[in-house]
């Protein structure tokens, strides 16, 4: 039956039933998804966490599993499934985001876009739900102007490492779209930039895990280029709003299908950025440079100009407001790690 094409499992079959709204997170065991969990769930929603733990973690969702209006199902969204019963929202945030693993299975980061984006349209359109869908700041590319509006088509290279990953989610923002236009799913697109804070993997391989990593393991922070390339941080707690408002909202001064950045404008250098780590840190680590990758974006800034006339929202966390409990949260996971290694006592 597994290797028939038209095998399709359905979830839900033995879970108790909570009051309220049913929503379904692709994604949700990963860093931004199991944040999401957590707070929708409080919120009263019962939660169904969809992830084939590639880059997700079962840990972030831990607090979660006992709960009986959250449902954890392991499961990777490029192959076919069903949810029992009514479904009233669904987030897409199925994708590797790092560089490191998303290039890992180039391929299977394509599919996870397109197809996986696919299914959950699907889904959207059989139970009458709406659906979000992250996309990201890198399909502007290695942009040429800065800050970058949604009305920036972007410098992309096509055929380059980071292809798979950009093209992906160009790929599926216009799934969405047609989707949308066509046969009449509600659907939204958030254009996610640089986003951090707890749950991140130690592993996950972007800069601000890599840099308080590095840090408090005494390595020294690993700078690619010059470090004169900017990036800009948002706070997961803004990012949450964020999405959450963009999901919920009803009337807007624009098309609600069209893409929304969401991000915070404020831009450091990844010289900056090191520097900071190292002074919250404490740390007496070191920099030093390696070669620039091929397609690294020299600028990444979002204009969130349409955040804040469609949906009321701009971040209010600081960079070093939201690195406290960001390094904080590093730092105590890595002691977990350690002692479950039996390094320390």
């Amino acid at each position: 039956m597994s290797g028939s094409k038209d095998f399709r499992p359905g979830f839900l079959s033995a879970r108790p039933y909570r009051s309220g709204r049913t929503v379904v997170i692709a994604g949700g065991a990963g860093f931004i998804g199991s944040n999401l969990s957590q707070r929708l769930f409080s919120e009263g929603d019962r939660v169904i966490c969809v992830d084939n733990l590639e880059t997700g973690r079962k840990e972030n969702i831990a607090a979660l599993l006992e709960h009986p209006g959250f449902a954890f199902f392991l499961h990777d969204i490029i192959e076919p499934f069903g949810i029992e019963g009514p479904v009233d929202r669904i987030y897409n945030l199925a994708c590797p985001g790092s560089p490191p693993k998303y290039q890992r299975d180039p391929l299977h980061t394509f599919k996870t876009s397109i197809i996986g984006g696919i299914n959950l349209l699907e889904l959207a359109e059989e139970k009458d739900a709406r659906i979000l869908q992250s996309s990201t700041s890198e399909v502007y590319g290695d942009p040429d102007i800065s800050p970058q509006p949604e009305t920036y088509r972007g410098l992309v290279n096509t055929v380059g490492p980071r292809a798979c990953y950009d093209e992906g989610k160009r790929g599926v923002e216009t799934l969405f779209h047609e989707m949308h236009e066509r046969e009449g799913v509600d659907t939204r697109i958030a254009r996610i930039f640089n986003t951090y804070g707890p749950n991140m993997d130690p592993e996950d391989g972007r800069v601000v895990s890599n840099f308080i990593v590095q840090a408090f393991t005494g390595q020294d922070l690993t700078i690619y280029g010059d470090g004169h390339q900017t990036r800009s941080f948002c706070y997961i707690d803004d990012m949450l709003d964020g999405l959450t408002s963009l999901m919920e909202t009803e009337v807007s001064s624009g098309k609600i299908d069209d893409p929304v950045n969401l991000g915070n404008p404020g831009e450091f250098t990844v010289v900056e950025l090191a520097e900071i780590v190292l002074e919250m840190t404490g740390s007496e680590s070191g920099i030093s440079h390696k070669d620039l990758p091929q397609d690294d974006p020299r600028h990444r800034r979002p204009d969130i100009s349409r955040a804040g006339s469609m949906l009321g929202w701009a971040p209010r966390i600081s960079l070093r407001e939201g690195l406290t409990p960001t390094i904080e949260y590093f730092r105590q996971e890595l002691h977990r790690q350690k002692r479950l290694k039996g390094q320390v006592a």
